[in-house]
């Protein structure tokens, strides 16, 4: 290799990853105007330039038993990516995320003699944090995304950094609700719920019926009120509206691949747990988390005492106390969801409160991410050098 055109692999599992890849792709490519990107990728990343051996949508599950049935697949998957990395034989290789998927290709890719980093630190502080002992084995360095967790990798001796979250770098807070609605075809002055039901098809097909319920119940209250959900994709958005014209209620408008304009629109917004909930607050609005997963991974995640966590939203999590109503599996119903929002939309000094709390944790976050990313990526390909 030629410091100058490295090869670089990288696998992104779902749309929030693909995102930080593009981001991470573009500053690589300021460094290194001659590399050659390949690996898993999504439109973002595709559009950086990434060679896409396969859609990131290949990844795309979770819970225990759907990741289970696609288990065959999955591993098949894998063994032709490891074949195929070797006989590419990248410079570096990036897992970004998924770590059920990227750790153990990770360990089999060190073992060989690649350089590994994992961007995006899996939450072995929140769950599950025996994982830290694979990660060790995995990962020549962990980009980490929030402040507070280096401090664990290196009480566990495993090389971290706090490189700050891109979306924190992308996105303006406060951004204007009166620009953002006509957009959407919601008049500027219209008040205006937000659903966000995530991107993964098993997502939105267990929150679909809550957040509509929800819905239902809100425009039966408050006259005037407008809804619109974001979907991640054609196929997401047709299973909401699948739900909408089984429970009878249609006066949710549709809005696709374009989040962070539906959330600007909004007075307040019902969304999925995940980074989804670090974009409301970066964007600065009241939000309700909600997530459902399958009874049975939720039964066995309580009996074996998996989950660590307090909270499970990214802005209490950050907090490090409840800013944000969260609902989680038989708290999740249409009701719940609807009180909950409507507490937001009736307390407008709560909810000032709130913004001005978001704005304090967003600063933290917004360290110019991706450009550090990449001048770490870049140390390694230096070292790797010598």
């Amino acid at each position: 290799m030629t410091l100058s055109e490295p090869t670089i692999a990288l696998v992104a599992g779902e749309a929030s990853g693909d995102q930080l890849g593009a981001a991470l792709v573009e500053n690589l490519r300021a460094r290194f105007p001659g590399a050659r990107f390949v690996g898993i990728a999504g439109d973002g990343m595709k559009a950086a330039g990434v060679e896409a051996w396969w859609d990131t949508a290949e990844l795309s599950v979770m819970g225990l038993f759907e990741v289970l049935s696609h288990l065959p697949r999955l591993l098949r998957l894998r063994r032709a990516l490891f074949r195929r990395l070797l006989e590419t034989k990248p410079d570096v290789f990036i897992g970004i995320d998924a770590p059920d998927f990227n750790l153990g290709l990770e360990i089999k890719l060190r073992r060989a003699g690649i350089r590994t980093v994992h961007y995006v630190s899996p939450t072995v502080w929140a769950w599950r944090e025996k994982r830290v002992r694979k990660i060790a084995r995995a990962a020549d360095l962990v980009l980490c995304l929030f402040p507070f967790e280096p401090r664990f990798y290196h009480e566990h001796r495993v090389p971290a950094v706090y490189v700050g979250h891109p979306l924190a770098d992308q996105i303006d807070p406060d951004l204007d609700r009166s620009s953002a609605r006509p957009q959407l075809g919601i008049e500027p002055g219209a008040p205006t719920v937000a659903i966000l039901p995530g991107s993964r098809r098993s997502e939105v097909a267990r929150l679909a019926q809550p957040m509509i319920e929800a819905a239902r119940i809100l425009s039966s209250r408050r006259t005037g009120l407008r809804f619109v959900a974001a979907m991640a994709n054609e196929g997401v958005a047709e299973l909401f509206r699948a739900e909408m014209q089984r429970l009878g209620f249609a006066d949710i408008a549709i809005a696709l691949r374009d989040p962070r304009r539906v959330i600007a629109a909004a007075d307040v917004v019902l969304c999925a747990s995940g980074t989804a909930t670090l974009e409301v607050m970066l964007v600065n609005r009241p939000l309700v988390m909600t997530y459902i997963v399958a009874p049975s991974t939720y039964r066995i995640g309580k009996a074996l005492d998996l989950v660590k966590l307090d909270w499970f939203s990214l802005p209490n999590i950050l907090a490090g106390k409840p800013l944000v109503p969260e609902l989680i599996q038989d708290q999740a119903t249409g009701g719940n969801l609807a009180d909950a929002a409507e507490r937001w939309l009736d307390d407008p000094q709560s909810v000032e409160t709130l913004t001005r709390q978001f704005r304090e944790l967003g600063r933290e976050l917004r360290c110019d991410a991706a450009a550090r990313a990449a001048g770490e990526v870049a140390a390694q390909l230096e070292s790797r050098k010598k």
